[in-house]
């Protein structure tokens, strides 16, 4: 337990930036088109990358009061976004007027188990934790 909190953060900015570099790998790379909701997950990922790097040079242990929120409302918004692409009554509820819509599913792993937004909850998810741990180490 002591080896976790001592390098939580560490290992909360290293989720970070693999979700970051992920998302940018499937839009740039590979050229899925993210959709709305899609969007809302990157504004929230990607000050992350860079709000946990500065806290983790700088050993700032506080910085979970800013991070917790915005992974916080990053998995609320991964959460209905499965719940879109799962359910397709609630995927009819939203409806896209430019672009992709967000019950479009790109990436289908283990017969739809794992798909984009279940990536970004986990990675929200594990920022949270890693997040938690890192405070623990402080107090």
């Amino acid at each position: 337990m002591n080896f976790l909190s001592r390098y939580a953060l560490y290992f909360a900015w290293i989720v970070s930036i693999i979700a970051t570099g992920g998302s940018l790998y499937m839009s740039e790379i590979l050229g899925w088109i993210p959709c709305d909701l899609c969007w809302y997950q990157r504004i929230l990922m990607y000050p992350l990358v860079v709000l946990l790097g500065i806290a983790t040079f700088r050993d700032d242990r506080e910085v979970g009061k800013y991070v917790c929120s915005l992974a916080g409302i990053g998995m609320l918004i991964s959460s209905y976004h499965i719940l879109v692409q799962q359910v397709p009554s609630i995927g009819g509820m939203l409806k896209c007027k430019v672009g992709i819509p967000c019950s479009q599913d790109y990436l289908n792993w283990l017969d739809g188990f794992i798909t984009i937004p279940v990536l970004a909850f986990i990675g929200f998810f594990l920022i949270l934790i890693f997040t938690w741990f890192s405070r623990k180490e402080a107090e």
